[in-house]
């Protein structure tokens, strides 16, 4: 009791000078009274925690601190008696023992210490750096505690940050050769426990543990055929049991209306199949942590769109709802140039079943100049038939649907596809649950069933050639804590984060099959960066100044050159990806259309050209909201929603400030409401280009926005060539992030 008060006085006198003297006051009169009450030190200690978050203030933000450093003497007295330690050990000596014993417990898998020795584990003890853990915020340290620290079986927690960190690079580093190994795990520990740097949600949740699915999400493309929706909702229930989430592509399922077997106005459409993955979301939960999570994505020319779109909203009929799934639609060009120059034409929306029958060719399989010309030739053809709506009624079907939901989600088709590095192999019809990822994607084949014979037992045996499921590794660099300005830094974080993913492809637990075929295959990759707007803020420069234009788009060179370096010189030490040869990395299209031209960019080129690439995406900006807030940065690459404000989560409001916020950095940080959002698609844009995939980018309206003005900032993102955009927030509108995407 007594060390706990004088550590309080001393957390005090360290923001004493700084805040209110009428606030300080007020804290010395609870402190008083709370240090007479005759009570237990975990009650004390909750009542001074909840004393300085309700201290906290927009003027006086570093109450917070405080609260984060009674938060983790709470978190050390708690681990200390959970691992029935005596009082006055220190909790993060003997890291071989804390590693051993949890491994017999069944808490960490027996791989750590099959690959380290005790020499190697008491070397990175070493480098165990236990004055990190009060980097973390308030929010950060009480997030890691609930979610991320490994706990026993009665959900007691029994690892501390530091641990957790170790833990995570120990694993990561496994596949690197024996001398590497030691090396590379203190150097993933260090960009980690530093908070440089943060691994997606699955990873630094599973990484350490027996059951290791290290990824964030899956996609997959569903067949026009009972076998193939069934075996993708298969995969959806295996994917969802180990935490990741999914987005599902229904642009081949044949519409409402259309024929089976050549029997008329027999198939019910797209929409009873969705309520499966939505039933199936609710069912196959996380071990009681949250519902399952699958976006589902459709063409807006297909049949069923109208429907698709209601899919969430709260009128209509029932029996046609999926409220737990998050629905996205995929645009071509050419709908959005119509919408800005001939808004009353006419939109014809088709079944994808019938055009191949009768065409031969499957419309959702082209882009750009020859979907165009494919979508005239079958609008032209009186065998196919038409659901028709004006261009504007289907943008106020969308519209209508964004500003009641957040969602659909948006895919801009053209293009994904035309800067799509592997082209040569595929097709990219929709995006992830986030919409960051965006990597040739194909449906499975499942060719036959046989009956063969096996020791006098009759074996069923189904033959499936697998198509590309799509697989997300994911990591990001928290901007807001590198100094962007240093290119050694810099190039350390990315080359560091660029080979610890490369590393979760040979080491993640794959549920499903298919999606090892594809990550092995093609190796990608989701380096990401949070902390976007905390960056601006640390170099002072405004969100809507002319500067952060060139800002923006001199950082993301930067990383991308970095990142593709890194990607580089792994395949000169272990190989390149499976499809390296004749990709736009290979032929050089991918530097041509980003016109990368400079003197260190055709060097690069050149080295990528004689050793390949290791994998073949390599960038996407995912939502981050869990980890950034562990990291205690701004969330992805979008600008704060407030200065200030209060969380209400299960009961308890915690307050929430911007990164670091004072005085002196106070104006910089402007609303995203308070943002002409056309600045916000134009620097997107502007990152677009040094990203081979996309962004989770959000668009944020308020009551005084036109359906006109957000159509507009539809077409910009077009124009621009954003390539895909995650929710419409409205201020009146509470929308649920991914939590699966984290990164």
């Amino acid at each position: 009791m007594k060390e706990l008060f004088s550590l309080c006085e001393k957390y005090i006198s360290e923001i004493k000078d700084e805040e209110g003297i009428y606030t300080f006051q007020r804290f010395m009169e609870a402190f008083e009274s709370i240090k007479r009450k005759d009570a237990h030190i975990d009650e004390i200690l909750n009542s001074l925690i909840q004393v300085v978050l309700e201290l906290t203030t927009e003027m006086e933000p570093r109450w917070l601190e405080v609260a984060a450093k009674l938060y983790i003497f709470k978190l050390y007295k708690e681990v200390k008696t959970n691992r029935k330690l005596a009082e006055g050990e220190n909790l993060y000596l003997g890291l071989y023992d804390f590693v051993k014993k949890l491994t017999d417990e069944g808490l960490y898998g027996k791989y750590i210490l099959e690959n380290y020795s005790k020499e190697d584990i008491d070397e990175l003890e070493k480098s165990i750096k236990p004055d990190r853990d009060y980097l973390f915020t308030y929010s950060g340290i009480s997030l890691l505690h609930k979610r991320y620290l490994v706990q026993d079986f009665d959900r007691r927690v029994l690892e501390l940050p530091q641990q957790m960190f170790m833990g995570i690079a120990m694993h990561l580093a496994i596949p690197e050769k024996k001398e590497q190994r030691v090396y590379w795990a203190k150097r993933f520990y260090d960009v980690l426990s530093s908070l440089k740097a943060t691994m997606a949600t699955p990873t630094m949740s599973n990484a350490r543990k027996p059951f290791y699915q290290l990824s964030s999400c899956f996609i997959d493309t569903v067949d026009d055929s009972l076998n193939g929706i069934y075996k993708s909702l298969d995969n959806f229930a295996k994917v969802s049991k180990f935490g990741g989430g999914m987005g599902v592509y229904f642009g081949k399922v044949r519409a409402l209306g259309s024929s089976i077997r050549g029997f008329k106005n027999a198939s019910a459409g797209v929409i009873p199949w969705i309520k499966l993955y939505n039933d199936t979301a609710i069912a196959v939960d996380q071990l009681g942590v949250r519902n399952g999570s699958v976006a589902v994505w459709l063409d807006v020319w297909h049949k069923d769109t109208p429907e698709f779109l209601q899919l969430r909203t709260n009128n209509g009929d029932d029996r046609k709802k999926a409220h737990d799934v998050f629905p996205g639609l995929c645009y071509p060009d050419l709908f959005w140039k119509l919408a800005k120059e001939d808004i009353d034409a006419n939109w014809y929306m088709m079944c994808p079943h019938e055009i191949k029958t009768i065409k031969g060719y499957a419309l959702e399989d082209y882009y750009g100049e020859q979907w165009e010309e494919k979508y005239w030739d079958c609008v032209k053809d009186d065998r196919i038939e038409k659901r028709i709506i004006s261009v504007k009624d289907m943008v106020r079907l969308i519209i209508k649907s964004a500003a009641e939901t957040g969602t659909p989600f948006a895919f801009y088709r053209d293009a994904a596809n035309k800067m799509n590095p592997n082209k040569h192999k595929g097709m990219i019809y929709s995006s992830n649950l986030c919409t960051e990822i965006m990597q040739n994607m194909s449906a499975m084949d499942i060719e036959s069933s046989t009956i063969v014979d096996e020791n006098g037992d009759k074996i069923i045996v189904e033959k499936t050639k697998p198509g590309d499921f799509v697989v997300c590794n994911l990591s990001s660099i928290v901007l807001g804590n590198v100094d962007v300005n240093s290119d050694q830094e810099l190039e350390y974080v990315v080359e560091t984060q660029i080979r610890a993913m490369d590393n979760v492809i040979d080491l993640n637990y794959y549920a499903v099959k298919f999606a090892e075929v594809t990550n092995k295959r093609y190796r990608s990759i989701g380096l990401g960066t949070s902390g976007y707007h905390h960056m601006l803020v640390n170099n002072k420069v405004h969100w809507t100044a002319e500067e952060h234009l060139e800002f923006a788009d001199k950082v993301y060179e930067k990383i991308n050159y970095f990142a593709v370096k890194a990607s580089m010189n792994i395949a000169k030490e272990k190989g390149s990806y499976e499809y390296f040869q004749d990709s736009d990395w290979d032929n050089g299209d991918y530097f041509k259309l980003r016109d990368y031209n400079s003197s260190q960019w055709t060097e690069l080129q050149q080295h990528v050209k004689k050793y390949g690439m290791r994998n073949g995406y390599l960038f996407a900006v995912a939502p981050n909201g869990s980890t950034a807030t562990i990291a205690g940065t701004s969330e992805g690459v979008d600008p704060i929603m407030a200065r200030f404000w209060m969380e209400e989560k299960k009961g308890s409001i915690t307050p929430k400030i911007a990164p670091n916020l004072s005085m002196d950095n106070y104006w910089y940080y402007n609303s995203a409401y308070n943002i002409d959002q056309k600045w916000c698609v134009k620097i997107n844009g502007i990152r677009q280009r040094h990203i081979d995939q996309a962004q989770s980018f959000n668009l944020y309206i308020t009551t005084n926005y036109t359906m006109r003005q957000i159509m507009e900032l539809y077409i910009a993102a077009c124009e621009n060539g954003v390539k895909s955009i995650y929710y419409v927030r409205s201020k009146s509108l509470t929308v649920s992030d991914c939590e699966s995407c984290s990164a």
